[in-house]
C-alpha cells in the first residue's frame, strides 16, 4: 500500500508541475503542447536597401583589364534582409542598363542565405577573362576587348544594381566572367 501511495504521489506532482508549466505558457490544459520550431526569416533585401560599391581585387589575373573585382552590398535600411546566390553581370553601353550586354556567367562555390543587418554587408567576387598588353590591349582568344563604364550586377530577389569601378572602368576579354556566391566574408 505504501508503494502505490508513492506512485500516486509522483503521478500527483507531475500532473501539478505540468498544470504550473501550461498555466505559464499559456496553454489550456487538455490542449496539446507542442515546441515551437519556427523562427522568422528576415525577407529578402530590396533593391532600395542596398547601396552598391566595387573596386579591383587584391588578387587577380595578370593583365592589364580589370581581371577581377570586389562588389560590395551594404544594407541602407533599417531593417534586417538577406541576400543569397550567384549574381548576373551585364556590361552596361554607354553606362545606361538598357543598353547592356550580358556576360556568360559561370558560378563557382555554394550559395548560402546571408544575413544583412542595417549597415551590414555582403560581398561578391567576380573574375574576368583578362585583358593582356599596353595601350589598347588585346585579348588572347583574338576578341577586341571591351570597357565598359559600369556594369550591371543582378542578385536573385533582390534587384539589378548599376555600379561603376572606384578606380577605373571595367576591361574584359571574350564577355566571361566567373562569379562567386553573395558572401559574408569580404573576398580579396
Amino acid at each position: 500500500m505504501r508503494h502505490s501511495n508513492g506512485i500516486r504521489r509522483a503521478a500527483l506532482a507531475t500532473t501539478a508541475v505540468t498544470a504550473v508549466a501550461a498555466a505559464v505558457t499559456g496553454i489550456l490544459p487538455g490542449t496539446a503542447m507542442a515546441a515551437s520550431t519556427t523562427t522568422s526569416t528576415p525577407p529578402a533585401c530590396a533593391a532600395s536597401a542596398l547601396q552598391v560599391s566595387a573596386w579591383q581585387a587584391a588578387h587577380r589575373p595578370v593583365g592589364t583589364g580589370t581581371g577581377a573585382a570586389v562588389v560590395q552590398f551594404t544594407n541602407v535600411s533599417r531593417k534586417t534582409c538577406v541576400l543569397k546566390g550567384h549574381p548576373t553581370v551585364a556590361g552596361a553601353g554607354n553606362g545606361s542598363p538598357a543598353h547592356n550586354t550580358p556576360l556568360k556567367v559561370t558560378p563557382t562555390g555554394r550559395a548560402a542565405t546571408v544575413t544583412v543587418r542595417p549597415h551590414g554587408k555582403a560581398w561578391v567576387k567576380l573574375t574576368f577573362v583578362q585583358v593582356q598588353g599596353e595601350g589598347d590591349g588585346y585579348c588572347v582568344s583574338g576578341k577586341t576587348p571591351k570597357a565598359y563604364p559600369t556594369m550591371v550586377i543582378g542578385l536573385p530577389h533582390s534587384g539589378k544594381h548599376q555600379v561603376a569601378l572606384d578606380d577605373g572602368v571595367w576591361a574584359e576579354c571574350d564577355n566571361k566572367v566567373t562569379v562567386t556566391p553573395v558572401s559574408a566574408v569580404k573576398p580579396s
